[in-house]
């Protein structure tokens, strides 16, 4: 098996479980459950494939995968409660390893095909982060990628070093895939985040003076 079949297996599983676990959170029916499982798996990939020139049809080729999405959807939807408040609290756990496994995933698509690290970045960005802000604008939830914690970077980071060359052996993409999902738990930890400016509440403000006017 290929490294970047590897990586495609942990990404859907993942990603998968937690659209649907978001989609039962917002009461969703089965259906609903089964949509949004499926939009987080594969919403980055069908984004990302547009963008490098690979047809959107590939998806319908990859039939295991999807199989392996709907079984895991399955199992989420008929967990008992108790496990299911137990993922919660390790959600961040498994949107990190969703976005680890999906950002390397994507960079080597683009970078075995022979694109510039522009592409790359750009692959392992949108592969790493489409599924999960999709599934958050379904639920009506601000996207996770726009939330304070650090985010989308540690996906770029991966895809630069994809792109540069630093990490090609199965070794060093396992090594990498495990940096990216500590340094994104890392961030969740001690809340690291990208400087913002609100224009609500004066010049980089935190969010909580009160209004003016």
């Amino acid at each position: 098996m290929h490294i970047f079949d590897i990586f495609s297996i942990i990404g859907t599983i993942a990603f998968a479980m937690s659209g649907a676990v978001v989609a039962m959170e917002e009461e969703y029916d089965i259906l609903g459950v089964l949509v949004l499982g499926l939009v987080t798996a594969f919403g980055g990939g069908i984004i990302r494939n547009v963008l490098i020139g690979v047809p959107v049809t590939t998806l319908w080729a990859q039939g295991e995968l999807i199989m392996l999405a709907v079984l895991s959807i399955v199992v989420a939807f008929v967990l008992p409660m108790s496990w299911i408040r137990h993922w919660k609290k390790t959600e961040a756990l498994f949107d990190a390893i969703g976005l680890s496994a999906f950002a390397i995933q994507g960079a080597l698509y683009a970078y075995e095909m022979k694109h510039p690290i522009s592409a790359v970045l750009v692959a392992a960005v949108l592969t790493g982060i489409g599924g999960g802000m999709i599934r958050d604008l379904l639920a009506g939830r601000k996207p996770l990628v726009l939330r304070d914690e650090i985010y989308a970077v540690w996906a770029m980071l991966a895809g630069l070093a994809i792109g540069l060359g630093f990490f090609k052996s199965t070794i060093g993409l396992l090594l990498l895939f495990v940096l990216v999902v500590f340094f994104r738990m890392l961030s969740v930890h001690y809340r690291w985040t990208l400087p913002r400016r609100s224009l609500n509440h004066g010049e980089y403000g935190t969010g909580t003076e009160s209004k003016s006017g």
